[in-house]
């Protein structure tokens, strides 16, 4: 597979990605962790399909066991944290703070071995988190206390996402089928924490379970194996610069579904966000071009 083919396969997990928060939002009140479990279990079977008609399972012993510890701890936390923020803070404020996860890629690549932060960098992250500022501050519902729990599960979200990718990176010659293992031992951990912590509330009707399948299918299924692709074998600054989209896209997938109200503030918010972003993104590129 060629670098170019890569990132554009990459590509597709941003497209599927600006769902997540819609079909989220559909699967309500299906608590977070019983709502991990299901998704990751259909992403899982989706994977061990796909596995199973190519490469083959015999694939997965190749694969150390310190891969898929990080792996499964950067999915479970990444969507405990997501799911979590968006049931205690407003969809589509929570879902802008968590997309913060773009920049800090950008910004965490230019600390990789070769790479250096420009002025640039700095200048872009104090223009989106300006944009995060705003939601939190103002937003649009307004300045809510109750909802601060949240907007912090979702920022500690962006992290542990942008923390994963980057890392990924370092991983180059692990094979996308261990994407398998990840989706199904988060399935697991997210099943085990349901039992602990919640009760058991199935969706409601043919749109809840909908949203579920979907979910599984795509946000929290195929987007993860054609992301692994991309960010391991493709342009990763390419595939930041196209995940700045994402804010944007998710934010008017919400506006269209009737789940938000196209607010000035929670537009502002996002433009800031991606307007950043874009910012740290030129100066890795102008990075590269120096080196």
């Amino acid at each position: 597979m060629t670098r170019r083919t890569a990132t554009l396969t990459g590509f597709i997990a941003v497209l599927l990605w600006s769902l997540l928060a819609l079909f989220t939002v559909g699967t309500a009140p299906v608590p977070p962790f019983q709502l991990a479990a299901m998704s990751f279990l259909i992403g899982g079977v989706l994977g061990v399909i796909w596995i199973g008609a190519t490469e083959g399972l015999g694939v997965l012993r190749r694969v150390s066991w310190r891969v898929y510890a990080f792996g499964t701890l950067g999915l479970f936390g990444y969507h405990a944290l997501y799911f979590s923020a968006l049931r205690m803070a407003p969809a589509a404020e929570a879902g802008l703070i968590a997309y913060l996860w773009p920049l800090f890629i950008v910004l965490f690549s230019g600390l990789l071995p070769g790479e250096h932060l420009r002025m640039m960098h700095i200048v872009g992250a104090l223009i989106s988190f300006a944009g995060a500022a705003l939601i939190v501050l103002g937003g649009a519902q307004g300045f809510e206390r109750a909802a601060l729990p949240g907007f912090a599960l979702a920022f500690l979200c962006a992290l542990t996402w942008s923390g994963y990718s980057v890392l990924s990176r370092r991983l180059g010659n692990t094979p996308t089928a261990s994407v398998v293992v990840f989706c199904l031992a988060t399935a697991l951990l997210s099943g085990a924490a349901h039992l602990v912590w919640e009760q058991t509330v199935w969706p409601h009707g043919a749109l809840g379970w909908a949203s579920v399948l979907g979910l599984g299918l795509g946000p929290v299924g195929l987007a993860f194996y054609v992301w692994d692709i991309g960010v391991k074998r493709g342009d990763i600054q390419l595939l930041g610069v196209a995940s700045y989209g994402a804010p944007l896209l998710s934010t008017f997938v919400l506006i269209l579904a009737g789940v938000a109200e196209a607010h000035p503030s929670l537009l502002l918010a996002g433009g800031l966000i991606t307007v950043g972003a874009l910012l740290a993104a030129r100066a890795s590129a102008d990075q590269a071009a120096a080196d």
